[in-house]
């Protein structure tokens, strides 16, 4: 494992501006969204909508990635995708989000998700989380990756390619007539192989015009989860996998979540549509 310290919070930036043409979520002001009473199938139109969502939030994520070195802040990749987004007619659905106040989520080494992009300094060895949702059309696009800096150490490296690989059998296992429990199921089963542990508290989710519907996607065994998969149901699958316990401790900031025992952590995530025969992901650059 690598011998990195461990993460202080760093100093924040002020929070960064939108265009006054671009349409917000109804929850920008606002201390919390407004319940989603909804259906989770979608319709055809809406669907539409979200892969156009989903297709700039990762291109968003592919250019503030481009930028990941040493020496670089998470500061500067929150204004990289920031501006992407703007340049493109989205807003970034995290800022202002129940007072979330950047435009994406940086998690480093321990830190299992919601970052917040600071004054913290990459360091060779680091690995990084990227999560970026972009909001365009009155619908949300949400995917996130873990990403490399510079020379990093073998159990790291390993840990989020086979943190990318629970992604894609849990894709692969989204089929209708399915209960959603199945795609925890199989995330568990491969991350056991390994000795990881699956975060709990943190899920996949429903996502439409809502940021997250109430639709609840486990990335464990659960046996609550027995939602059954329709075509038209669209939602997230984001596997956050540790190199220790499952377990987390929140910082004070009330939103960074690190792993209890400090060891290392990855995710990746796509939106995807139940589709006839399986799944087509939404979140495609």
């Amino acid at each position: 494992m690598s011998g990195q310290s461990l993460l202080v919070p760093g100093k924040l930036s002020p929070i960064r501006s939108v265009p006054g043409n671009i349409r917000r979520p109804e929850y920008v002001g606002k201390p919390a969204p407004t319940p989603y009473t909804g259906p989770e199938v979608q319709t055809p139109e809406t669907i539409e909508a979200m892969r156009r969502a989903g297709r700039i939030a990762a291109r968003a994520m592919e250019e503030a990635a481009k930028l990941i070195a040493p020496g670089v802040t998470t500061d500067e990749l929150d204004k990289v995708a920031h501006e992407y987004m703007c340049d493109h007619g989205a807003y970034p659905s995290t800022l202002g989000y129940r007072g979330f106040p950047k435009s994406l989520c940086t998690s480093v080494n321990e830190v299992i998700c919601h970052g917040i992009p600071d004054s913290t300094v990459l360091r060779d060895g680091d690995i990084v989380n990227l999560d970026v949702t972009a909001y365009i059309g009155g619908v949300h696009g949400d995917n996130n990756a873990t990403y490399l800096v510079g020379d990093v150490d073998e159990e790291s490296r390993l840990l989020v390619e086979r943190t990318r690989e629970a992604l894609n059998r849990a894709i692969k296992a989204v089929k209708p007539g399915r209960q959603i429990n199945i795609i925890g199921r199989v995330i568990e089963s491969y991350a056991k192989r390994f000795g990881y542990g699956v975060v709990r508290d943190f899920t996949g989710h429903g996502i439409n015009s809502s940021f997250h519907s109430g639709l609840i996607v486990p990335h464990y065994d659960s046996p609550h989860a027995t939602t059954v998969m329709q075509p038209g149901m669209t939602f997230t699958i984001e596997p956050m996998l540790t190199l220790g316990t499952h377990e987390y401790d929140m910082w004070d900031d009330g939103w960074t979540v690190v792993t209890k025992d400090r060891r290392r952590t990855a995710q990746f995530e796509h939106t995807l549509v139940v589709t006839d025969s399986g799944a087509d992901i939404l979140t495609l650059p």
